[in-house]
């Protein structure tokens, strides 16, 4: 019988990012039992204790915080995970780190690089284990993609594009800040589409395609004035509602990304596609089963994008689950990102993305808006 280590967690916030994340430590040892550790959330933290308690009951948690600054300090809590508005990232980490704790965070790192820098010093000082919830790396048509590119199949790389839009901003009346919608409030989210949405398209770009050297971004924020949701007040937004930048990677690649929030009829439209010397793939979240694959060396009677369902044994995370043919969805990410956390400590390697992996994506995020703002070319100092 394997000699099983209960990883006790300590999970703060208990929004979509704190059931998602719930959702991943209840059926990780269900669908990867060879796994040594296995996760138990021992204790909830959020700041309302009615909504916290609810929390804890639902979900099957032992106990509860309405201050994380007590999880941190309990005994029994082995590795605190971060499902805060990005405003708070830094301190909990910090903290977290300081106590000797793993430290699991919600994407981005943090508002700024001046903050995700010291984040990062912290884990590495303390030696701590850690990790950033970039989890469509996790989606298996994804992971496949990244398998494709790293085999040489597409052969040298000539341009990433990217784009993620939504819609659910548009209405001016919408307030800001607050429960829901601190997203659209500048001094807790930090940025708008450019550290909400981008940093996704960022992250996974370089992940597949490497390091990106330099940026040139235009941003727009359509609603100049909104009604904040704490305060009634109407203040001025900060945030960036739009964002287009094109970019040099270091391989020689350019690139091409886009996000909104004012892209009627698109509630989470993130795509990517690949072009190579030798061949193509292209993905979409909406159809996130599937990667598209154009091989040049297919004879021309035959030659065109073949559509591959990944959903066999042999691709990527596909064998912990269904039938071939079947489907997975969104929430299957998180369980195999707390897989591969889990495997990273029987391992020792890394799990990526580490912070220090992260603050990679801040630089290039930093860069845009400085673009935005300079309206030139600005280096995003990457070190991929």
């Amino acid at each position: 019988m394997k000699d099983n280590k209960t990883l006790r967690i300590g999970l703060i916030g208990y929004g979509l990012m704190g059931r998602a994340h719930a959702n991943a430590y209840k059926r990780v040892g269900d669908f990867f039992p060879e796994l040594r550790y296995r996760p138990r959330l021992e204790a909830i933290c959020g700041r309302n204790q009615s909504r916290v308690n609810a929390f804890a009951e639902q979900w099957g948690v032992e106990s509860f915080e309405t201050d994380w600054n007590a999880l941190v300090a309990r005994d029994d809590i082995d590795a605190i995970d971060i499902c805060t508005p990005n405003d708070m990232h830094a301190e909990i980490a910090l903290a977290a780190a300081a106590a000797g704790k793993m430290v699991l965070c919600e994407k981005p790192l943090a508002r700024t690089v001046a903050e995700a820098q010291p984040m990062v010093e912290a884990v590495e000082k303390a030696g701590v284990k850690n990790t950033v919830w970039y989890n469509y790396r996790r989606v298996p048509a994804v992971t496949l993609a990244k398998q494709i590119v790293d085999s040489g199949k597409l052969g040298k790389i000539f341009h990433f594009r990217s784009n993620f839009l939504q819609d659910w901003t548009i209405n001016p009346e919408l307030p800001q800040g607050g429960e829901g919608l601190w997203r659209l409030d500048h001094q807790v989210a930090g940025s708008g589409v450019t550290g909400d949405l981008l940093a996704h398209c960022i992250d996974a770009a370089m992940w597949l395609n490497g390091g990106i050297k330099d940026v040139s971004a235009v941003t727009a924020t359509f609603v100049k004035e909104r009604t904040h949701q704490l305060t009634g007040d109407v203040q001025k937004v900060g945030i960036d509602d739009a964002c287009i930048f094109h970019c040099h990677f270091d391989n020689g690649s350019l690139g091409l990304f886009e996000a909104t929030r004012y892209a009627r009829g698109h509630k989470a439209l993130f795509t990517f596609e690949i072009n190579g010397e030798h061949a193509s793939i292209r993905w979409d979240l909406h159809d996130m089963t599937r990667l598209e694959y154009f091989d040049h060396d297919d004879q021309s009677v035959v030659r065109g994008w073949r559509s591959i369902h990944v959903s066999d044994s042999d691709q990527p995370y596909m064998d912990r689950w269904w039938i071939p043919g079947t489907s997975i969805g969104y929430e299957h990410t998180f369980v195999h990102q707390v897989a591969d956390f889990l495997k990273s400590l029987e391992t020792g390697e890394p799990c990526s993305p580490t912070f220090a992996d992260a603050l990679e994506t801040q630089k290039v995020c930093e860069a845009v808006l400085r673009s935005s703002e300079s309206k030139s070319w600005e280096d995003t100092g990457v070190t991929w």
